[in-house]
């Protein structure tokens, strides 16, 4: 059965959303510090913060927001203030040779529009780092989302091929496992267990978070995958009940991951050869990205090398580094 029950409880926890009331115009001052990957303030970024209209302005100038442009100092600063009722700031910045940043700031927290609250976020101070592009390289890279083809038994996947192994799919090549058991009592009362393994002895798998500071970059990981502390297995959990309105669970949408595959290791125990990648989002909706070059610790991915040749758009699309 390929069906996750989880999806629903993920569905009735994610589908909350809060009334917006209209705002009256306030001011705003953003102050953006921008650092380069070794911390350092970076001089000369191009940053543009941009904020909504009013209607009586969009009607105006034909478009529903604005910005604000300029560069940072030799200190790394760029400052910015207007005043509008925008609820969030689309914060942009950019400089050649380095990976581009955005994030949106919100404004306002929903349910804490009293005074104090509202000008303590009007008045954000932020780092934000900006990635340098190294040495961007063709590799794997292919979205999933899906369920394992059977429960309670192991199940091979190719990354190489981006599918199951024979008699569920066409790939060859066992790099991950994924074995599935749900225990089903009813349509909201369930308990649900995935565990990632691999074949091979220093083969396996590390999570990792990305710091606030870089999530808006396009590049979430580091340049390259790290040399050690790979785990033989990962194991998620979820659970559902009924009456409690949601889940609970290690499934976090944003995590990410490093892993190690088709290792070979010497006597002592070394890693002779192996491939590396990295994976963004978590099990079983995720992305990964596979560097086929022997050794090679390098996951920042080329977007117009994607090594998968596949009809589906999908897999031909030009992902992210």
């Amino acid at each position: 059965m390929k069906t996750f029950f989880y999806l629903f409880c993920v569905a009735l926890v994610s589908g909350c959303a809060f009334g917006q009331a209209q705002l009256g115009p306030h001011p705003w001052a953003a102050t953006i510090k921008v650092v380069g990957d070794d911390g350092q303030p970076m001089e000369g970024a191009n940053v543009s913060v941009s904020y909504s209209l009013t209607l009586a302005e969009s009607q105006n100038k034909g478009q529903d927001w604005d910005e604000i442009k300029g560069l940072t100092d030799n200190a790394g600063t760029f400052s910015a203030s207007h005043t509008d009722r925008s609820w969030n700031l689309g914060i942009d910045i950019n400089k050649a040779d380095y990976y581009r940043t955005y994030i949106s700031y919100p404004l306002y927290v929903p349910g804490q529009l009293d005074t104090k609250t509202v000008a303590e976020n009007r008045n954000p101070t932020m780092t934000l780092v900006l990635k340098k592009i190294g040495k961007p390289t063709a590799m794997y890279v292919k979205s999933v989302n899906l369920g394992v083809p059977v429960f309670d038994k192991p199940i091979a996947f190719d990354l190489m091929i981006g599918d199951w192994l024979a008699p569920y799919g066409k790939g060859i090549n066992t790099d991950i496992v994924f074995t599935a058991h749900n225990e089903k009592r009813s349509e909201f009362d369930w308990d649900y267990k995935l565990v990632v393994s691999f074949p091979n002895s220093g083969d396996g798998i590390q999570q990792f978070s990305v710091p606030d500071a870089e999530k808006g970059s396009a590049l979430h990981s580091l340049h390259e995958a790290p040399t050690n502390n790979y785990q033989p297995q990962w194991v998620q959990t979820m659970a559902c009940r009924p009456h409690i309105g949601g889940y609970s669970g290690n499934r976090d949408e944003n995590r990410n991951y490093y892993f190690r595959v088709r290792t070979k290791l010497d006597e002592n125990g070394n890693v002779v050869s192996a491939l590396y990648g990295k994976i963004y989002g978590d099990f079983m909706q995720f992305r990964y990205y596979l560097n086929p070059t022997p050794n090679s610790r390098n996951i920042e991915f080329d977007p117009k090398q994607n090594l998968f040749k596949a009809k589906k758009s999908r897999d031909s699309t030009n992902f992210a580094p």
